[in-house]
């Protein structure tokens, strides 16, 4: 098979087809490994030098400042720089229904809310898979009330919930109507859903507040031409079926925290879904060596790469506590071990592993 770019890589495992090599792309790599790797890159410019498969862009939305390491963003939360990639709100809009009438989200088509995203389709289209990050039912509503009061109001005030998520909808169904015509590749939405311990809330007040959105705003996609790739951490298994009749194109991260196996999600799910992941950050890639990490980057593709339909990265993001080298160790293990046809076996005992010891 002749090489793929980038953007045939990522679109064929997408389809759960078999592309020329396992692709990988993360959706967030901490300034101190790029930095460690390629000094003083951006996101963008270590994505091009390190030949990811993916570049991530999103709409632009205005912030200003209004303390020391504080900005209100254009969704009205007070935003506390954090010293890692996300900042932290600390304040937040909506505390009640009737907050929730007086409230105007961003508008969707104002001018230039989608210049990111055309700068990044011209430059990079074709070559590498253009991914837009936008959200779905709980990232938006949690912003918007705080985490406690959106699970507070899920007991108390449903209604506001309903509210808030019919908000998230609304406004994400008209920015992916702008963003599919700008031609991009996918989508993903980062919403999580729950921790290790399970969800955050039960399936059933899952199914009655979140999921009618939920199958509204990745129908949306779909009927746009945009494969999705839904992220969430944790123990999502009581929920999962209601994420997948969602109708979902790939599922993030597997997350081995929360007690998801890749090789039975490959078996149960992977003739619907492609799969994202899943070597796991909190640990093997933060306190491993780099032999443990290519191993594990190898468990994974052994698990799930027969056949497409793979992306390989870490179980979440790779975060400041990540070791330069052990992200490198396993960006080489899947170029090494991610080549189809898969031939693993033919590595044992090559010394192959031993290289990166």
């Amino acid at each position: 098979m002749s090489e793929m770019t980038g953007a045939d890589r990522v679109l064929c495992a997408l389809r759960r087809e078999q592309p020329d090599r396992v692709p990988h792309f993360e959706w967030i790599i901490d300034r101190h490994v790029r930095d460690a790797i390629c000094p003083g890159s951006t996101m963008e410019e270590f994505t091009v030098r390190m030949g990811l498969d993916a570049i991530l862009t999103a709409p632009d939305f205005a912030k200003e400042a209004v303390g020391p390491g504080l900005h209100r963003s254009e969704w009205g939360m007070v935003m506390k720089d954090s010293g890692e990639a996300h900042s932290v709100a600390v304040e937040h809009p909506i505390r009640t229904l009737e907050d929730l009438h007086r409230y105007e989200p961003p508008d969707p088509h104002a001018p230039g809310r989608y210049a990111s995203i055309e700068r990044v389709v011209s430059a990079y289209k074709g070559d590498l898979a253009v991914g837009v990050h936008l959200n779905d039912v709980f990232s938006i509503p949690r912003y918007l009330m705080g985490f406690e009061g959106l699970m507070l109001a899920a007991v108390a005030e449903p209604d506001l919930v309903r509210g808030l998520v019919d908000l998230s909808v609304e406004a994400n169904v008209a920015m992916a109507e702008e963003v599919a015509r700008r031609n991009v590749d996918f989508v993903f939405t980062g919403d999580d859903y729950a921790s290790a311990a399970g969800p955050f809330v039960s399936s059933g007040m899952f199914r009655d507040l979140f999921w009618p959105g939920l199958k509204r705003v990745m129908g949306t996609f779909r009927d746009l031409g945009l494969p999705v790739i839904k992220h969430t951490d944790g123990d999502i298994r009581p929920l999962l079926e209601m994420i997948l009749e969602a109708d979902i194109d790939c599922l993030d991260p597997i997350d081995p925290m929360g007690g998801l196996d890749m090789a039975e999600m490959k078996q149960t799910y992977g003739d619907r879904i492609a799969l994202k992941g899943n070597v796991h950050c909190a640990e093997t890639l933060a306190f491993g060596c780099e032999r443990d990490v290519v191993e594990e980057t190898r468990a994974v593709i052994r698990a799930a790469g027969r056949g497409g339909g793979l992306i390989v990265s870490s179980s979440n993001s790779i975060h400041a506590s990540v070791k330069p080298g052990n992200y490198l160790a396993m960006w080489n293990a899947i170029r090494m071990y991610g080549t189809y046809p898969l031939a693993l076996d033919a590595w044992e005992g090559s010394g192959a592993i031993e290289a990166f010891s």
